[in-house]
């Protein structure tokens, strides 16, 4: 059923988006974006739509605000073609940390982004390791939340785990951290973190047994890194030195490489390509594992009707 797909592309990842499509053996259709003269942005689908299954790949990432008006308009220009169903796979969709009114006068950016996305034509959306999980009820429109926890398991499954434990950053993300462990078959430990009204966070003590431990750190993004490393820190007065980090979305904004890399207990740094990185945003000891197979196979299980859920139970996918 294949033929019936048709996938585009924005500036957001389009090596992404071109993984997908090998994988689901279909052509990336072209996509002509420009710029007026007054800085507006024009996108013009280049392939037929009319009656497809379109899908458009475009994650929120740096630029953000330049991606999504990228993928409004792709959306948009979708819907006005008669597009059967529209889907907007967005591996990382950045708003999802504005999920919540925590200061006054403030917007919840996660739900207006969400129904800008079902105003301009999603019909459906397959997104990624949401930072907050009620994020997905914020939606309009059916959401496939997949995880990279069993690929990220996987980065790690033939390692001499012997005196490790994997350490949640807080006990908001154990629960995916137990998933993860699970996996490993590996005990799970968590910092009990506060965050200060300037936004500092503070790591006041880790719950579980870590000292003279080896760690598998996970979480569901590394940004500035600046928590990342205030976990270090605290991990390293328990006795630990051989310190891995696992994350869906390898953001590494602001200092974070240069953080990451003064950081002689961490032996290495396990990432998603959700998030594409320049030379500049790539820290050392990076291994980046791909889940362009598990995207590919959500788009195939839709189009084909079958269950999205059951992609991360035991069985094969695209690989």
């Amino acid at each position: 059923m294949t033929d019936e797909i048709t996938v585009f592309t924005g500036s957001g990842n389009p090596e992404f988006a071109q993984r997908m499509c090998d994988l689901l053996g279909v052509e990336l259709s072209p996509t002509n974006i420009t710029r007026f003269s007054n800085d507006c942005i024009q996108v013009q689908l280049r392939a037929n739509c009319r009656r497809k299954d379109v899908y458009i790949v475009q994650p929120l990432v740096p630029p953000v605000q330049e991606n999504l008006v990228e993928l409004l308009l792709m959306l948009d220009a979708a819907r006005g073609a008669s597009a059967n169903h529209i889907t907007a796979v967005i591996p990382h969709y950045a708003y999802a940390r504005s999920d919540k009114k925590d200061a006054s006068r403030i917007s919840i950016g996660a739900k207006l982004v969400a129904d800008m996305l079902s105003a301009a034509g999603a019909t459906r959306v397959i997104t990624m390791t949401l930072h907050s999980e009620q994020v997905h009820g914020f939606f309009n429109v059916p959401v496939d939340h997949l995880t990279a926890v069993k690929e990220l398991a996987a980065a790690f499954s033939e390692d001499d785990l012997s005196d490790t434990v994997v350490v949640s950053p807080d006990f908001g993300y154990a629960k995916v951290a137990s998933e993860f462990a699970r996996r490993l078959d590996l005990p799970v430990a968590a910092g009990s973190k506060r965050r200060m009204a300037d936004d500092k966070v503070i790591i006041d003590r880790i719950v579980g047994d870590v000292e003279g431990k080896k760690v598998i750190i996970i979480d569901d993004e590394v940004a500035t890194a600046g928590s990342m490393i205030e976990l270090i820190q605290k991990l390293r007065e328990e006795g630990v030195t051989d310190i891995s980090i696992a994350t869906t979305h390898g953001l590494f904004t602001g200092k974070a490489v240069e953080r990451l890399n003064a950081e002689p207990d961490i032996a290495r740094i396990v990432s998603t390509d959700t998030v594409p990185l320049t030379a500049e945003r790539t820290p050392e000891r990076l291994q980046v594992r791909s889940v362009a197979p598990l995207f590919a196979e959500a788009v195939r299980r839709h189009n084909c009707g079958e269950s999205v859920s059951s992609l991360f139970s035991d069985e094969p996918t695209y690989g």
